[in-house]
């Protein structure tokens, strides 16, 4: 049955593309014209329809109120043989009547037509209940009307309640035939509706057999003398005899054939080789390269462009430009490129950010292409260049040349200042105020040395200069800083507590630059601590890695020497934590808290400082492959920490460090 099925399908398909184009869109429109005729057809039949059941609703309801207006009183009387030949009289006087039932206040049937016949009467144990619908309303004097389906048709059912003297005595049913005319109507229009539909199309099957076989052959033969001449065979000639349009189609292709023939003699290998070259250049320039003609159709386009406006796996030659660019390269160019185009302009340049597919900012440059006259305009080109870095590197110049400038114009301003009026106005001065005047010059003098340290600290760092790295012994080196600080710490009235575990093991660095670390966020902490306040150093040591996860078990030295000590965790790290009860570092200031030249007093104008300090910590724990941490929160005070990795005797005694390996700082 299957393959029965699949052999009918693939004969339709082959006769369907037996057709030409107009039979397929005669057909097309011939069953459209058909089915809309059809459409109305059967919707003017259910209207009649719906009018019909309208009126057999109306009439049905005013027959039942017509009747039941004669019967109730004689049904109040109990004159029950006077309804019987009453409703017998009306019931025999219209067909429209299909039954009629008379039932009391309980539903029970005590009188209906035409189920009086002797036979029914006859039968004594008979009890008939009449059904009312759910929602009848009982005594109330508004009939109900309800519909069913039969064999004959569709039956109006009429529910009267029977009242007299506004008292409830039963209800009357009424069944109301269908009207005949309506559907003797109904039924002719649909035999006409499908008569015609079939007729239109025995007209159309047969119009298309005609067709098909007085223009299906020449035709074919166009559409191979077509195809051969795609595939590049331009010797490909049609020689049928016809005449009008058909004829007038033949030779103008036979006449293309050979027109291309001989241009295909002339310049198709010059083309051809002037394209390759052409297709080379633009697909190895860096920039994106892209050309439309004057419809803004894609001629050409590079894989740089492609990558850019991410066209990879999209053929957008022969297509549009405008709706496959970015949203925002559109909204920029699209104008411009129709001015261009008109001629009124040569050339544009925009700069756009991106933000799809990554965020980038491109430059993109148009310029006209005109013919070798210079007359017309045969396209656009469309340059377009990732300026992404170009912007950033200017961005941060112009931010550090900012920064620095600031920086450095505030301590130059005051010590000028107070030396001039020293110069000035130094014999009116008193020894007390000119003691005063010199120390302000001397701290302004130091600010600017930390500011200029500070900024060659980060340059070196920066720069990739090699450092040693050996076994360094933190209880050393936090004991120096904190003698350098603990002065500092009492006349602020700061407590600083150092908690260090016992027996602490060497850790890999570089001495001088883990007292720099240590200074930077012990003063930061000072700084930022007020009287009465705590800072305390930590240092202690976290579990070490098991050996046996390294693939090998090779020694230390042999992992740290490859970079990949870091890969696997191999050593033991040590942890130093410096926490304050300080005022704290707000959750939007920690995302940018190791920037240069952030700082915290900025917001509160209450504090000097560099705001290189943390950038230079930051980079110096890049240097020994760790990260530094925060944890802080307003007006409780902050925790830095981070881990080094414990020394190994067995390592190397000078362990250098790789400086192409960097790493993100991680806030917490």
């Amino acid at each position: 049955m299957l393959a029965f099925l699949t052999t009918i399908r693939d004969a339709i398909n082959h006769w369907w593309y037996e057709f030409t184009l107009q039979t397929k869109l005669l057909a097309v429109a011939t069953l459209v014209v058909s089915l809309v005729m059809s459409g109305l057809t059967f919707w003017a039949v259910n209207t009649i329809q719906q009018d019909a059941r309208l009126n057999d609703t109306r009439f049905g309801r005013d027959l039942g109120l017509l009747l039941a207006s004669n019967v109730a009183p004689l049904i109040a009387e109990q004159n029950l043989t006077e309804v019987a030949q009453f409703s017998q009289r009306f019931y025999s006087s219209t067909s429209s009547v299909r039954y009629m039932l008379y039932a009391d206040e309980t539903g029970k049937i005590f009188f209906g037509i035409p189920f009086w016949e002797p036979e029914v009467e006859n039968s004594l144990t008979i009890k008939r209940k009449i059904q009312l619908p759910e929602d009848y309303p009982g005594d109330d004097d508004q009939p109900m009307v309800r519909q069913h389906t039969t064999p004959d048709g569709i039956v109006t059912d009429v529910f009267i309640p029977l009242m007299a003297d506004k008292k409830y005595l039963g209800v009357l049913a009424i069944g109301i035939n269908p009207n005949q005319t309506a559907v003797i109507s109904t039924n002719f229009t649909r035999d006409v509706t499908i008569a015609v539909f079939i007729t239109i199309w025995v007209m159309v099957i047969l119009a298309g057999v005609i067709n098909a076989l007085t223009i299906t052959k020449p035709i074919k033969e166009l559409l191979v003398g077509v195809k051969q001449i795609a595939a590049g065979n331009f010797k490909q000639r049609i020689g049928l005899p016809l005449g009008g349009e058909l004829g007038e189609l033949i030779f103008s292709f036979n006449e293309m054939a050979e027109r291309l023939e001989r241009y295909e003699e002339q310049n198709i290998e010059e083309l051809t080789a002037e394209k390759a070259k052409l297709e080379t250049l633009v697909s190895t320039i860096a920039d994106g390269a892209v050309l439309i003609d004057n419809n803004m159709q894609v001629i050409l386009v590079n894989p740089t462009a492609r990558r850019i406006f991410a066209w990879e796996g999209l053929d957008v030659v022969g297509k549009n430009i405008l709706p496959n660019l970015p949203q925002s390269v559109q909204m920029e160019i699209t104008r411009t490129l129709y001015e261009m185009a008109a001629g009124e302009s040569e050339s544009a340049e925009f700069r756009i950010p991106l933000n799809q597919p990554t965020k980038r900012t491109i430059r993109i440059l148009l310029t006209t292409v005109l013919n070798l006259q210079r007359e017309s305009i045969k396209g656009i080109a469309i340059t377009v260049q990732d300026i992404t870095r170009e912007v950033e590197l200017n961005e941060a110049k112009s931010q550090f040349i900012s920064n620095i400038s600031h920086e450095l114009r505030t301590p130059l301003f005051n010590i000028k200042t107070y030396i001039e009026t020293l110069h000035d106005y130094g014999e009116d001065l008193g020894i007390e105020e000119r003691q005063e005047f010199l120390e302000t010059v001397n701290h302004e003098t130091d600010r600017l040395t930390r500011l200029v340290n500070d900024v060659l600290d980060l340059s070196k760092l920066e720069s990739g200069r090699t450092y040693n790295f050996d076994g360094v012994d933190l209880a050393q080196a936090l004991e120096q800083t904190l003698r350098t600080y603990q002065l500092n710490a009492k006349d602020k009235g700061i407590e600083l507590v150092q908690e260090l575990s016992s027996n602490l093991p060497l850790v890999i660095g570089n001495y001088d630059l883990l007292l720099q670390v240590f200074g930077n966020l012990i003063g930061n902490a000072l700084k930022f601590t007020s009287a009465g306040g705590k800072v305390v150093i930590r240092a202690y040591q976290l579990n070490p890695q098991p050996e046996s996860s390294l693939p090998g078990n090779p020694s230390p030295a042999e992992y740290y020497a490859n970079d990949i000590l870091y890969e696997h965790n191999y050593c033991s790290k040590v942890r130093i934590e410096i926490s304050d009860t300080g005022i704290g570092i707000a959750t939007e200031d920690q995302q940018v808290i190791f920037d240069r030249f952030f700082r915290v007093e900025n917001r509160v104008h209450t504090l000097e400082g560099t705001g290189l300090g943390l950038s230079i910590v930051r980079n110096i724990m890049e240097r020994h492959h760790s990260q530094v941490h925060l944890v802080s929160e307003v007006g409780v005070g902050t925790t830095f920490w981070f881990d080094l990795d414990v020394f190994d005797e067995e390592a190397s005694p000078t362990l250098l460090e790789n400086t192409t390996e960097t790493s993100e700082v991680t806030t917490l």
